[in-house]
């Protein structure tokens, strides 16, 4: 896929127009990034190159060229002694993250039920319904989820909105609904509104529907990590 379709949340090891794998470099990245954004790997964490290898089943070195991507993100430390260190992402970075989200998606949402197709429209509809039905059965939401908010950031018709889509993507974790799955059943509901409003070409709600769906989520994913930052507080 290209970069323009990658935003919100980043799928797959081939780029689908181009046929480009992904280096192990990019693979490492997005799964490190992936578990400090969720909180898995806290602050203060030291990631071992040599451990991190051989759970992924390759060598040293893209570990550590990963870790230099995290760096310069501002996700870990890196130091000649020390070794990579998890920096992590605070309880208040988390809500900044998904309020940018929240306000671009909704850009997105608004120009989509603009411009949508009914080819689009009938996609996102074929999306929900996978959702709804891998949502009963247990199947993986977070992929379609993602595929869902694709096709519509897909339909507002602006390249550039995209790309800024995807930056801002890399750091909302995408595996959302793996830690709240509790809120399948809310997600699916607001995607039905959603749905509506872009069917009826009302693009105010759509905005104000998908700002809500973002913002919820922030909420849940900012209190977890700091009731993390304040379970490692020093007494």
């Amino acid at each position: 896929m290209t970069e323009a379709e990658q935003g919100p949340w980043r799928v797959g090891e081939v780029e689908e127009r181009t046929g480009r794998r992904r280096t192990e470099r990019e693979r490492l990245a997005d799964a490190l990034r992936e578990r400090i954004l969720a909180g898995e790997l806290g602050r203060e964490h030291r990631i071992d190159l040599d451990a991190t290898a051989k759970e992924f089943g390759t060598s040293r070195t893209p570990v550590r060229e990963a870790c230099l991507v995290l760096a310069q993100e501002g996700l870990v430390r890196v130091a000649q002694r020390s070794g990579v260190t998890v920096i992590g992402v605070s309880a208040a970075a988390t809500l900044e993250n998904f309020t940018l989200m929240a306000a671009l998606s909704g850009v997105a949402a608004q120009w989509a039920a603009q411009k949508i197709t009914e080819r689009e429209l009938l996609r996102v509809r074929e999306l929900h319904r996978e959702i709804r039905v891998a949502a009963q059965v247990g199947d993986d939401v977070a992929t379609l989820n993602w595929m869902f908010h694709r096709e519509i950031n897909k339909a507002c018709g602006s390249p550039r909105l995209q790309r800024m889509l995807a930056d801002a993507g890399r750091m909302v974790p995408r595996r959302f609904f793996e830690l709240f799955p509790e809120q399948v059943p809310c997600s699916v509901d607001e995607h039905e509104l959603l749905i509506d409003a872009l069917a009826k070409g009302d693009s105010s709600a759509a905005r104000g529907i998908t700002e809500g769906h973002f913002r919820t989520a922030a909420e849940l994913l900012s209190t977890r990590l700091a009731e993390q930052e304040a379970g490692s507080a020093p007494a």
